[in-house]
This record gives C-alpha cells, structure tokens and sequence, in this order.
C-alpha cells in the first residue's frame, strides 16, 4: 500500500502522545486514590470493577485516530479494473475430431459449455467475437458487447472437416480490426487478445508460423487451450481414428506471441482455464484510492468505542 499525501502520516505521533497522556491520567487517579482517607467509604462509592472494561473504549478511540490518519494520507493499492474496450476473440475448433468423447459428454459440447459461461463472464464492457474454423474459417459474430449473439453462436457451432490452424487466427485477426479505434486517440489500438481452442494438427490452409508472424505485427497475443485427451479417438466414414491433441503447436502459437499455453482434459479442467485466461485478459493491474475505505474502518471503530462505553459505563466516551 502506498500513499498520494505520505507527509500526512506524521499526525499518527498523535496515537502514542494519546498513549502517554491516558497512562499518566491513570497514574493520577491512581494516585489521587490512595490520598482518601476512609477506604470502607470508597470501597461504597466507588466500587471496584475489572480494570480492562476501563480500557476497552480508551483503546479503541485511539484505534480510531490511527484510522482517520491512514485516510486523511490518502492510501492506495493495487486493484484489478477491467480493460476498457477490450476485445476477446473466441475461436473454436469445430473440426470432427471434436466429436471425440474422450471429454465427456463430447469434446465439442463440453467446448460450448464452457465457453458460453466465459463468454458471461467478461465485463460487460468488453468486446466478444466469435471464430469457428475446420478447414476455413469464419467470423460468427463481429466484436459486440452484446452476449445473446454469441450465445446462440456457440450454441449453433457445426463441425466439418480438417483444422485451419493458421487461417483460424488470420481470421481472429480481422475480427479485431472491426473494432472501431477511439476518436479521443485514433492511432492507439484497442487492447485485444485471442482465445484459440483447439484439438488438432494442422493440416490445410496457410501456416501457423505465417500467422504467428501476423498476430505479432498486430500487437495481439493468443492463448491458446489445447484440449482433449492423447488418447481420443472418433469415428468417420467408418473408421475409428485416434485424434491425439496437438500441445506443442499450441504451446509454440502462446510462446512466440506473447499469450499463455493451457492444457485442458476435461470440462472441469477447461472451466479452469477460462477462469485463468478471463483473469489475464480480462483486467489489468492499477493503483487506486481506497480513502473510503479506511474512513469506512475508522467508523466501525469510533461505534464501537461509544458501544463499549454505554455498555460498561452508561455514557459515551
């Protein structure tokens, strides 16, 4: 924690001279005490009661200057905002080793579930677009803040035949570019990051290392959740084809772009990583006042000074 007026904190001097000034005042009473005379009479007026209830609100009024010296300095920390006009591009394998049910209940339908509850899980600010890719690939939704649309997009997801690794993040990539730049500052780019979830080896359409260069270019890192098992298999035309994940593609498109790398074998697995990846993309890290909060602490104590001095003594401090 840090403050915007550091100077200010010399007033908590004031807690130990409060310190001082209550223990000598003590000491007086004390002391003033033992000067009366007739003991059995004092023992009638003023009977004796456990000496920390005298404490108690003394204690918490001193807690309480502390509290509106923090405040009056001006305190701040590190809180997570979300990114303003941040854009996540979601892009889904919808190739058919999707069908693999090495992840239950599907590959593919544990993919929609967990991406849908990502998807309403951003900031409402945020922008979200959706990319499907087998062996093209498209933009299903252009970037909105709207969520129904995306919903319904995922929901209505179709699979096809072979993986376009590098066309699904040339695709992402212009997702991107449909997002419209601030006119307050046109030459800075929207921050955006691309979500590319995927189960396979690459095998038509333009390269990976291609793509990889043009997602650099454009400043926009990709995390990549390679999802799946080793070991799922699925059958087309008849056949039963072992449709292992590709980790190391997607571990070389997050390293060499500036993203993170997720493995994800299973549903519970995946809802981990979106959680992971909504925290990194979705918010980032700055200072601010938290004044309030400290005068919000110094209140409770003050309360509960005047409530411990009513309770014990029938008056307030």
């Amino acid at each position: 924690m840090s403050f915007l007026a550091p100077g200010r904190l010399w007033l908590l001097l004031l807690v130990p001279v409060l310190v001082v000034g209550y223990v000598l005042l003590q000491w007086r009473r004390k002391k003033y005490a033992l000067r009366f005379t007739n003991l059995a009479l004092l023992g009638r007026v003023a009977p004796k009661r456990p000496s920390w209830r005298r404490h108690v609100a003394a204690v918490l009024t001193m807690v309480t200057v502390a509290l509106l010296v923090t405040a009056f300095a001006r305190p701040q920390t590190e809180v997570e905002v979300p990114r303003e006009r941040a854009t996540i591009v979601v892009v889904v394998d919808v190739s058919l080793s999707m069908l693999a049910d090495d992840v239950e209940p599907s590959r593919i339908k544990a993919a929609q579930d967990s991406a849908k509850r990502f998807v309403e899980s951003l900031p409402e600010k945020f922008n979200v677009s959706l990319v499907s890719f087998a062996g093209s690939a498209s933009i299903l939704v252009s970037p909105t803040t709207d969520r129904p649309p995306v919903i319904r997009a995922i929901d209505n997801l179709q699979l096809a035949e072979s993986t376009a690794t590098g066309e699904a993040i040339y695709t992402a990539l212009e997702a991107v570019k449909q997002v419209p730049t601030d006119p307050a500052n046109p030459d800075e780019r929207p921050p955006a990051r691309i979500v590319l979830m995927s189960d396979g080896y690459k095998n038509v359409g333009r390269g990976v290392e291609d793509a990889i260069g043009a997602a650099n270019q454009a400043g926009v890192p990709i995390y990549t959740i390679a999802f799946g098992t080793q070991w799922g298999t699925v059958e087309i035309q008849g056949q039963r084809t072992n449709v292992p994940v590709d980790v190391d593609t997607m571990r070389k498109i997050a390293d060499e772009t500036g993203g993170s790398s997720y493995t994800a074998e299973s549903s519970t697995e995946l809802d981990e990583v979106y959680a992971d990846v909504g925290s990194s993309v979705g918010y980032t890290t700055e200072e601010q006042e938290v004044t309030a909060r400290w005068t919000g602490f110094a209140l409770l104590a003050a309360l509960a000074a005047a409530a411990v001095s009513l309770l014990f003594f029938g008056r307030l401090p």
